[in-house]
């Protein structure tokens, strides 16, 4: 019985890691989906190809899940999370970084003590 209840245990362990990742990755790609219609946050801020890359991925990213999330592992949903945050992390630090050089930069000095 004892034995019944470990292997039970890491089963319930395995889902569970794999429901957690699961969410993370969909929320991930509602989130974004969510601040590209936003037109004061990032949907304001991209143009128009920048704007269709990350759309394209999201649309693969959700269809992925509709093929494959029933029998995926939880690495195999971080895997899907990492190579659409590789594809959009780019994008947004052209953003920031163009919104940086605009406002004419960083006025306090970060000396180190």
């Amino acid at each position: 019985m004892v034995a019944d209840a470990e292997r039970f245990a890491e089963e319930d362990a395995l889902l569970q890691n794999k429901i957690e990742s699961r969410n993370t990755y969909k929320n991930f790609i509602y989130s974004l989906k969510s601040q590209l219609g936003d037109q004061e946050v990032l949907g304001g801020k991209l143009d128009s190809s920048d704007k269709k890359t990350i759309e394209d991925e999201l649309k693969k990213g959700q269809e992925w899940i509709e093929e494959f999330g029933a029998s995926a592992s939880a690495e195999d949903f971080d895997e899907q999370r990492e190579a659409l945050q590789a594809v959009v992390a780019p994008i947004t630090a052209k953003i920031y970084a163009d919104a940086g050089a605009s406002s004419g930069g960083d006025s306090y000095s970060h000396d180190e003590l």
